[in-house]
């Protein structure tokens, strides 16, 4: 993803977590309140405010579950505070680490509030064919499940069934 004027193409591939060995290599969190502000068919609008201090906005558009154009800007934390009030679902909490493996950097998403007990990780590539080498903590592969979106998060309540199904079920 980058940041800043333009769009880039977000390529990534998403996967449940399915042990704590993660946590031996991890940066310290950074705790995120995601909100959307517009859902559609192919796009969405999100706010997302980082540690209470900072705040993005960001634009995603397209139908892939594996790549999608994104445009994200920085935003005053008093703006984000007030689109998340305007949230259309439930509101994401989460705190996310980042996790050096080998040559890439794996993003793992520990939620609390709504969704407690899922956790997921994040991976971000340079183009789909690119199969970066999994670690040992990572489990099945959810990128085209659309239940594990954040937008689907938000918009569905999908709580008992991911939390108390479907992710531990994996593990």
């Amino acid at each position: 993803m980058k940041t800043g004027m333009g769009m880039a193409k977000e390529i990534e591939r998403k996967f449940l977590v399915s042990s704590e060995a993660w946590r031996d290599t991890a940066s310290p969190g950074a705790s995120y309140m995601q909100a959307y502000v517009s859902v559609g068919e192919d796009r969405n609008v999100r706010v997302r405010l980082i540690d209470g201090e900072s705040a993005r906005l960001t634009i995603k558009i397209g139908h892939g579950m594996l790549s999608r154009n994104e445009y994200e800007y920085a935003i005053p934390v008093e703006d984000a505070e007030e689109l998340v009030r305007a949230a259309i679902g439930t509101v994401i909490e989460k705190t996310r680490y980042l996790v050096p493996h080998a040559g890439f950097t794996w993003e793992v998403d520990v939620f609390t509030g709504f969704y407690s007990g899922l956790v997921v990780a994040e991976v971000e590539l340079e183009s789909e064919a690119e199969s970066p080498p999994l670690p040992s903590w990572i489990g099945r592969e959810v990128t085209r499940d659309r239940r594990y979106s954040n937008m689907v998060l938000a918009t569905e309540d999908l709580a008992g069934e991911l939390v108390h199904g479907i992710s531990h079920s994996a593990i």
